[in-house]
């Protein structure tokens, strides 16, 4: 039963949700049981809970596009008295974008790949106002700027693999904002974005949500996003909300337990991992990745790109650094070039003492069982013509692991099971799991080969407060079980006091302050390592 407090009175409803039913069409397993909301003018109104407990599918259903495996048997979605079920096709795409706006989670997947970001956005604002030419680049360009996209000019002409994950996002954020809409759904907006960015990121749509008197439904896992953007915050469970409540009331006296689990799993920002000497693992020692920028008819080379510009550093067995920093500033272009998926244009990069930045790709393979990675996006990382199990088993059987069939189901079994997830979903194909699902999947198949490195990429980022508190102590036991380092590269500081035991800040290609997290976190002796930690979210406004 739903457990209301401190409610403030309706007016002004720009969206109302009835009772909503949704169920998967084969089974008839029930995903939304009745769930019931209103978004107010000039509010956020906050969604959390758990993946897989029905956010998305909440927000999806509201927009109509639901896949054709889920149906709607019962509710209704009503924008200023219009119950949006009982539009035409036709209408609804008019709804969509100009009255209604959506931010979906996974911009790589929702982005047009062969399309640049600054059309995409075009086409937006061409389909719903009147704009064309000269003044439709220009308010492109204007929206780019609005979002935190750096040197929009040249940002219009990349296409989405050219840019990084947090500025996927951002174009993803201009389009939803490029006609104005009164209401704006916000599907996990900040999961992709470094912590500066994020704050200016729920800083323009707190600005919009007042200025333009938008309502906002913000689905996230970030309690911290939770309490310093909403004004009201409902809790998801098992497609039912149990709990709502106006911010304040929410986390000071939250009165179902699984709320209280959700904020007790909010990371200790107190507590440091103890630091002692260890053998070098992986050692950096300037190391450069420059990448050529060709112009004119013939693509001559005019400059590069400095994406990694003499970077050293250094990882003990069964240690973790943490890599922090804002998107674009290097540091999935640094684990690539570990990995020699990126070559380098200078420096070393050494593995248990061995050299391992030129060797050609057969002399590599060996390196390629001990050294793993967890990627940023792990539905783009997955085959989708493939079964979990198939996914897992690939590396097990390319990388020589020398189990037998049988050897392998067992072992599949067991890495399910350590990451949370049931055995028999290995039988499942990628599109079956929700994110946070997923990127456990991701981390499995990672630990499959026994590694004794592996290159953390945001692992955490789509992964809600206590998933993400127990793949965190997942890794931390792996690693005192078995010895594994851990170069954990992500924009959430809030992590890194618990897990890490020595910190890089990087920006604009270089590192501009290493140390242990206990000393980099509580003196940060750079103005930008400063500015990154004053722009954490924090769950205590004080």
């Amino acid at each position: 039963m739903t457990h209301q407090t401190g409610m403030t009175p309706k007016t002004d409803i720009r969206m109302r949700v009835r009772n909503l039913k949704v169920k998967v069409a084969d089974s008839g397993d029930e995903i939304l049981k009745g769930v019931s909301f209103e978004l107010q003018a000039g509010k956020v109104f906050a969604l959390v809970g758990e993946s897989g407990s029905g956010k998305s599918v909440t927000s999806m259903a509201a927009m109509r596009l639901l896949p054709e495996a889920l149906v709607i048997t019962d509710g209704a979605v009503e924008v200023e008295g219009q119950d949006l079920f009982e539009l035409s096709e036709s209408r609804m795409q008019t709804v969509r974008g100009q009255r209604v706006a959506m931010i979906f989670q996974n911009a790589m997947t929702a982005l047009n790949p062969v399309q640049n970001a600054g059309k995409q956005v075009a086409e937006t604002l061409r389909l719903h106002t009147t704009l064309r030419g000269d003044a439709l680049r220009q308010r492109v360009l204007q929206l780019f700027a609005e979002v935190g996209i750096p040197d929009p000019d040249s940002r219009y002409n990349f296409y989405p693999h050219q840019l990084s994950g947090g500025q996927q996002q951002r174009v993803m954020i201009a389009m939803a904002l490029a006609c104005e809409p009164d209401i704006l759904i916000a599907d996990e907006p900040t999961t992709s974005l470094d912590v500066t960015i994020q704050e200016q990121v729920l800083e323009l749509i707190r600005d919009l949500t007042h200025s333009r008197q938008l309502a906002v439904l913000l689905i996230t896992h970030d309690m911290g996003v939770v309490r310093n953007t909403a004004d009201e915050v409902a809790v998801m469970y098992r497609g039912e909300i149990i709990e709502r409540a106006v911010v304040d009331d929410f986390f000071h006296n939250p009165q179902q337990e699984y709320s209280r689990r959700l904020i007790d799993a909010l990371p200790d920002l107190t507590h440091f991992q103890s630091v002692a000497v260890e053998q070098p693992l992986l050692q950096l020692d300037d190391v450069k990745v420059y990448f050529p920028i060709r112009q004119g008819v013939l693509q001559r080379v005019v400059d590069y790109t400095r994406a990694v510009d003499g970077v050293s550093l250094t990882i003990g067995r069964g240690e973790t650094y943490a890599l922090v920093g804002e998107s674009g500033s290097g540091k999935s272009t640094l684990g690539r070039a570990i990995l020699n998926l990126d070559d380098i244009a200078g420096g070393r990069i050494t593995f248990k003492g061995e050299p391992i930045q030129s060797l050609p790709r057969r002399a590599m393979l060996p390196y390629r069982k001990k050294i793993q990675v967890i990627f940023q996006n792990p539905f783009s990382s997955m085959n989708p013509r493939l079964t979990v199990g198939e996914i897992i088993t690939e590396g097990m059987i390319s990388l020589g692991l020398g189990l037998s069939a049988a050897g392998r189901e067992e072992r599949i079994k067991q890495l399910l099971q350590r990451v949370q997830l049931e055995p028999e979903f290995s039988q499942r194909y990628p599109h079956e799991f929700s994110g946070g699902q997923l990127q456990r999947i991701a981390i499995a198949r990672a630990l499959a080969v026994e590694p004794e490195l592996i290159i953390c990429d945001e692992p955490t980022s789509a992964l809600d407060v206590s998933i993400r508190a127990e793949v965190l102590d997942l890794l931390q036991e792996l690693q005192r079980e078995f010895g594994v380092s851990y170069l954990f590269i992500t924009h959430d500081l809030s992590i890194v006091p618990s897990l890490a035991h020595h910190v890089g800040v990087m920006r604009s290609g270089k590192i501009v302050e290493q140390g242990s997290a206990q000393q980099l976190l509580t003196n940060p002796q750079h103005p930008y390592t400063q500015a990154l930690l004053a722009s954490v979210p924090r769950t205590d406004p004080a």
